[in-house]
């Protein structure tokens, strides 16, 4: 059995105990409006940045050899199926193009487990935040540190693989580690930016996450959606945990 088939059935066993209020209506009319939304702001987002894409594109490969789009196989809900389904997560290459990608595995198993990397188990450690990581090229310093190396995910809300606002999507590997406790933040389809974002943007533990994700799929709504992107602009302008 495939990883990705072992994360689908892992969530089908989630739901399959939950209890009664804990199960997520499904909202219709709220999808529609969301994802008609969603069309709109990625198709004149891509429009918008396109001039700053193609800086960033000549800025990677100035600076590094390698692709200019760095993908990565990540699980995301679909509301349509109401199932988990792998997609190709998109950002600007940030890193060089050997890199080794089982450090950050290996970071994510450790925040999952409650260890921050620093002997310490406060669980309180920020995602990716490896700063000083030297996998990480010149130009991905910057582009990580402003979030342009965001912007490519525009083209996976296009394809309805992601939304603008939604939990974080999550690698196979992650949801490998995942308490049945965790398996409730998949319940939406993932997001550029979200309620964990905003609120802890890089920090907390995984239970914190969950619980802002977990929130904010019991209360989705177009007006919460506006106000986390309200919230996102700030965060992003001065860059607050961005790694």
């Amino acid at each position: 059995m495939d990883r990705v088939q072992t994360a689908r059935q892992k969530l089908y066993r989630w739901q399959a105990v939950r209890t009664e209020p804990e199960r997520i209506a499904e909202r219709y009319w709220y999808y529609v409006a969301k994802r008609t939304f969603d069309l709109l702001v990625a198709a004149v987002g891509l429009i918008v940045f396109s001039p700053i894409m193609l800086l960033v594109a000549l800025a990677i490969v100035i600076d590094s050899r390698g692709t200019i789009i760095f993908s990565q196989e990540r699980m995301g809900y679909s509301w349509r199926t109401g199932t988990l389904r792998p997609f190709m997560f998109l950002k600007f290459r940030s890193m060089f193009e050997d890199a080794d990608s089982s450090v950050h595995q290996e970071y994510v198993r450790s925040w999952i487990n409650g260890n921050n990397g620093n002997g310490s188990s406060n669980g309180h450690d920020k995602v990716g935040d490896l700063r000083r990581d030297k996998r990480v090229t010149r130009v991905g310093r910057v582009i990580r540190r402003t979030s342009l190396d965001e912007i490519p995910q525009l083209i996976n809300v296009l394809r309805g693989e992601m939304s603008l606002v939604g939990p974080r999507p999550v690698p196979v590997y992650e949801v490998e580690e995942y308490e049945p406790r965790h398996m409730a933040r998949l319940l939406a389809t993932p997001g550029i930016t979200g309620a964990w974002q905003v609120a802890m943007r890089g920090h907390g533990s995984v239970d914190d996450m969950t619980r802002l994700d977990v929130e904010y799929i019991q209360h989705q709504s177009m007006t919460l959606d506006l106000r986390i992107l309200w919230q996102t602009i700030p965060a992003w302008i001065s860059g607050r945990g961005a790694a």
